[in-house]
């Protein structure tokens, strides 16, 4: 399985989530995506991408102020 990781630290809405769009459109389905933002507006966002898209949210995990999304592109 492949894995690609966007860092999205510093950016806010719409940034990261216009980069994830580019990012699945050129992956594989079944791979993984990472990202990683500090936005938290992107809690919001990014489960909403993934059910809209039909992505699967793997796992949300909170540091701090960052969030890191394991996000399995759909086949």
């Amino acid at each position: 399985m492949a894995r690609h990781e966007i860092d999205a630290r510093g950016l806010l809405c719409p940034e990261p989530i216009m980069l994830m769009h580019q990012a699945v459109r050129k992956l594989a389905g079944g791979a993984e995506l990472q990202v990683i933002t500090t936005d938290p507006a992107a809690l919001r966002d990014v489960p909403q991408f993934c059910r809209f898209l039909g992505h699967v949210l793997l796992q949300v995990d909170t540091r701090g102020d960052e969030t890191v999304f394991r996000i399995k592109v759909k086949s």
